[in-house]
This record gives structure tokens, C-alpha cells and sequence, in this order.
């Protein structure tokens, strides 16, 4: 049974859990990107990213909130100047973990995790992934719509007796401009 297994205590007891977290979540803030294993990874990702939710709002409460957690005032200040702003319209999910294969010693899983905002290669794929690409279907309906509107149109703007007379008027023109030609050329 499974009663009351909230999370992952990675076979350590809580004082060393705790230290080992707090040591990971410094990092994690301080160079924005680390390597670990991934039960390590997922452990940190239910640890730090409350702390994230609680750095939106910069007070002296909530700063000795994150301070008791993290134990280090450097990302403490780090957290709260460059990563809050950053991060402060989005509404969860401030890490991604990505699975980066085995390790060569014991083959545990390893695993990057990062912060979301931070990682320059993924934010200059997203701008270049804002420019959706239509599908068939769509571009076919569009064009559907647009040549039943364009008819619509000129039936309302054009009436047909006037449009017989210019059609007549214009090949009536062009007709002698051919005979000139051909005349000019006799």
C-alpha cells in the first residue's frame, strides 16, 4: 500500500533531504540550469516552484518565507531581482525537466532541469514558432469564402445592363485598334 507517500524522500532521512533540496534549489536559482538525476530533478521541480509562486510578491514576509527554505541570501536576492520579473504573468510550471540519457557509473536516469524563462534557445524557437503555418483545409476555406464574397460584391455593387454596354464598348475599341494596326502596317 501506498497510504501517505506524499513524495519522493530519495532513501535519505529529512535532514539531509532537506539540505541536499535547499543546496539544489540555490543552484538551480543561482545558474538557472542544473544536472542531477531525475528522481532528484522531480523532487526539486514540488520544492522550489512554491518558492517561484511565492517570490511574485516581493515583501519582507515573503522574502523570510523563501529565506527559511533556501538558506542562502544570494538566491534569495537572486530569486527575488531577476527571476520574479520574469516570471511574474505566468501562472505555474516556472521548470522543465529534460531527460539527457545515463549515467556511465550505476546507469541512473540523469536529467537537466531548468527554468523556463532563462533558456535563450528555447524562447528564439518560440518567436520563430509564432508564425503558424495554415493547413490545406483552412487555406481551402479561406479561399472558398473569399471568391463567394468577392461575388457577392459585385453582384451588389455592379448592375448587369451597364456592364453588357462597357464589355461591348471595350471590344468595339479594341477591334479598331486592331484594324489601325493592321492598316498601318498594309
Amino acid at each position: 500500500m501506498r497510504h501517505n507517500k506524499n513524495y519522493n524522500h530519495l532513501s535519505r532521512q529529512s535532514g539531509h533531504r532537506k539540505a541536499l533540496l535547499a543546496n539544489m534549489a540555490s543552484s538551480l536559482i543561482m545558474h538557472k540550469r542544473i544536472e542531477t538525476t531525475l528522481a532528484k530533478a522531480k523532487a526539486l521541480r514540488m520544492y522550489v516552484e512554491p518558492l517561484i509562486t511565492k517570490s511574485k510578491y516581493d515583501t519582507t514576509h515573503s522574502r523570510r518565507t523563501v529565506f527559511a527554505y533556501l538558506k542562502n541570501k544570494y538566491a534569495v536576492s537572486e530569486l527575488f531581482r531577476n527571476v520574479a520579473p520574469k516570471i511574474a504573468d505566468r501562472p505555474g510550471g516556472y521548470t522543465r525537466i529534460l531527460k539527457t540519457g545515463f549515467r556511465l557509473g550505476d546507469a541512473a536516469d540523469m536529467a537537466m532541469i531548468e527554468l523556463v524563462d532563462f533558456n535563450e534557445a528555447a524562447l528564439a524557437a518560440t518567436t520563430k514558432k509564432e508564425t503558424k503555418k495554415t493547413t490545406r483545409r483552412s487555406r481551402a476555406r479561406k479561399a472558398t469564402n473569399a471568391t463567394v464574397v468577392e461575388e457577392t460584391v459585385i453582384e451588389t455593387t455592379v448592375p448587369e445592363a451597364p456592364k453588357e454596354k462597357v464589355i461591348n464598348e471595350d471590344k468595339e475599341k479594341t477591334v479598331a485598334n486592331v484594324e489601325k494596326t493592321i492598316d498601318a502596317a498594309d
